[in-house]
């Protein structure tokens, strides 16, 4: 008599015998992949190991003495983090809060951080033949988040980097 192990077993080894193996999936080292997203007139992109997720702007409390750009304190699944308008650190001017606003929540040292933005795209995906000069993209204070570009059919996207953000003394420091 055969115990209910074996029988599992030989279910096991006929059932591999008849399974379709899948193609095997390569991805071309010639491919740059991000998640895009819109800050003020610039379209963006941000390497995927950047970004921790995109979630719906959370209730914020006001820090008092915060700089202007440091919106307050969200809560997101019980961790408290930052909320910063990303448009406002970067050109001074205010994000026009939208009903369904997302955050990109980006990691740093000491935590999350929260990035408002004003639309995602999701998923993009360049080849290197479309990298074009960053142009008009670096002007200003993104001159030092932005060192290269993409172009896709209709637009120019700048592949802005979040760990260079983290790391910049002034966006340390919001206390006013």
């Amino acid at each position: 008599m055969r115990s209910p192990f074996d029988i599992l077993e030989a279910y096991e080894r006929r059932s591999l015998a008849h399974a379709v193996q899948l193609p095997e999936r390569e991805f071309s080292q010639d491919i740059w992949r991000g998640v895009g997203y819109q800050v003020g007139k610039r379209r963006l992109v941000s390497d995927f190991r950047e970004v921790v997720e995109i979630v719906p702007m959370p209730p914020i409390t006001p820090v008092p003495g915060a700089l202007p750009w440091l919106l307050g304190v969200g809560n997101l699944r019980g961790n408290l983090f930052p909320v910063v308008d990303l448009k406002f650190f970067l050109e001074g001017e205010p994000t026009v809060q939208q009903e369904g606003q997302r955050v990109l929540i980006m990691r740093q040292s000491g935590g999350d951080v929260a990035l408002t933005i004003d639309h995602l795209y999701g998923q993009r995906s360049f080849e290197l033949s479309q990298q074009v000069p960053v142009g008009d993209l670096a002007q200003g204070r993104y001159a030092h988040f932005i060192d290269r570009a993409f172009h896709d059919e209709a637009h120019d996207w700048g592949v802005f980097s979040l760990s260079l953000l983290s790391r910049t003394p002034e966006f340390r420091q919001a206390a006013a």
